[in-house]
């Protein structure tokens, strides 16, 4: 009988390419802490594990579903496809700075991917959207550069979901009195709900993407206004 084949490939791809400190910018926005912060809507740990909870749910109902259009789209080579998730992304986020931080950490995801990984479907696109007024959103440029790395949808919706608590919590500390030990605390917690959520948006398709989130929204609205900003958004 012949050894099972090695996951430590796939586990370290995964590591690289989901780790916090990879190259797109990602510590530049707080997920809307900021002013929920500012606002008194999170004052304390319970109040942020929640907000975090929150925002993780609407990042799968809402990009989360795009990244499976883009691994889906990739993994098939159909480049239209991949913009049509795009598209829906980018006409999806309502503020200016949801709208920044997706095209600008979109476009570095693929551009560090085509500088490590070289020509994929996701470099291609990059190239495209040079003269498409659709540009790369990170959530669609994921799931299309898991696709290039044969890592699974599951891999790359469960990298997302983490990406979006890791962004939160990490803010989380330079914002409020919470240190790293809470915040790994709520990080473990969170990460219980990404299979559930995985099954709920696997079947959905882009017509079926929400992120109705009415508090989040106003807070990144005023956020645009704040006079002193620690974070992009």
């Amino acid at each position: 009988m012949e050894p099972p084949a090695s996951t430590i490939p796939a586990t370290l791809k995964i590591l690289q390419f989901g780790d916090s400190m990879f190259p797109v910018g990602a510590f530049s926005f707080s997920g809307g802490l900021e002013m929920a912060v500012q606002q008194g809507v999170v004052r304390d740990r319970a109040g942020l594990e929640e907000f975090t909870r929150t925002l993780v749910h609407l990042a799968a109902t809402g990009d989360g579903v795009a990244v499976l259009a883009g691994h889906r789209a990739a993994a098939l080579g159909d480049l239209d496809r991949i913009r049509q998730a795009d598209e829906a992304v980018h006409v999806r986020k309502l503020s200016e700075e949801t709208r920044t931080m997706t095209v600008r950490m979109g476009r570095k995801l693929a551009e560090a991917a085509a500088h490590v990984i070289g020509d994929s479907m996701l470099d291609k696109r990059l190239r495209d959207a040079a003269a498409d007024p659709v540009p790369v959103t990170y959530p669609v440029a994921l799931g299309a550069l898991f696709a290039a790395l044969e890592l699974t949808e599951e891999d790359a919706f469960a990298t997302h979901q983490y990406g979006v608590a890791v962004m939160v919590l990490s803010a989380a500390v330079r914002l409020m009195r919470v240190d790293h030990l809470d915040t790994q605390a709520i990080l473990y917690r969170v990460n219980a709900t990404a299979a559930d959520e995985y099954q709920r948006v696997r079947a959905a398709g882009l017509d079926d993407m929400s992120t109705f989130g009415p508090v989040i929204d106003v807070l990144a609205a005023a956020h645009v206004h704040a006079h002193v900003r620690m974070f992009m958004n």
